[in-house]
């Protein structure tokens, strides 16, 4: 198994290239994404993100100091911006209190500590948790989102009643800990949704062809 994975993700590599995943100019940057693209598409998050760049309230105590309803309408075309200002608040405070603006407070935490402290944030579940860890953070964790589950049930890797905690296991176990290959093995997991493997897939030309079975689920 461990090699067939390594082979799925060369086929991916050869087809669309290095991702260069997670798009964004600081750490701080990726952990504000993290909530923002809950629920919504990456273009929304982009949109909401040049917004509070052009306000100059992309930084911790910017975005802590903002009215909430000055805030919510910043991030407005990430969609659920009323309940993403009180999660983004949440973090926001979170990582300030105890990495600083740079993050730097949290080189010394265990992997592990650090990942209980962030799914016990308001607003923070583990696909949130581990997108902050491995992008932000650079902690070898595997980040298992929508288009995850679908792929490994296609590819019949894993049960589509899969739940996150074992669709996580199941990468980590069978690849190698390498904080690089989980950046850009989840990333092309995710360009590979958007492109063939729709809820309705567009199998002819996809890069997995010959390696799926073809089960539509």
């Amino acid at each position: 198994m461990k090699q067939h994975l390594i082979d799925i993700y060369a086929k991916l590599l050869e087809h669309f290239g290095p991702r260069g995943w997670w798009p964004a100019r600081t750490r701080f940057e990726v952990c504000v994404g993290a909530v923002l693209t809950q629920n919504t598409a990456w273009r929304n998050v982009e949109r909401a993100i040049g917004n509070l760049r052009s306000a100059r309230a992309l930084t911790p105590h910017s975005i802590l100091a903002l009215p909430d309803e000055s805030l919510a309408q910043l991030i407005r075309p990430a969609g659920y911006f009323n309940i993403k200002t009180r999660r983004l608040k949440a973090l926001v405070a979170f990582l300030d209190a105890e990495g600083g603006p740079t993050l730097r407070g949290f080189d010394s935490w265990p992997d592990m500590e650090l990942r209980e402290a962030l799914l016990g944030v308001y607003g923070v579940g583990p696909e949130t948790a581990d997108s902050i860890l491995l992008y932000a953070l650079g902690r070898p964790f595997f980040v298992v989102d929508a288009y995850t589950r679908r792929i490994a049930a296609r590819l019949g890797l894993t049960s589509p009643k899969a739940d996150y905690d074992e669709l996580q296991r199941f990468f980590c176990e069978h690849l190698p800990v390498d904080i690089a290959l989980y950046n850009d093995f989840h990333a092309q997991l995710v360009i590979l949704g958007n492109s063939y493997c729709h809820p309705r897939p567009l199998c002819p030309g996809c890069p997995l062809n010959a390696l799926c079975p073809k089960i539509v689920l």
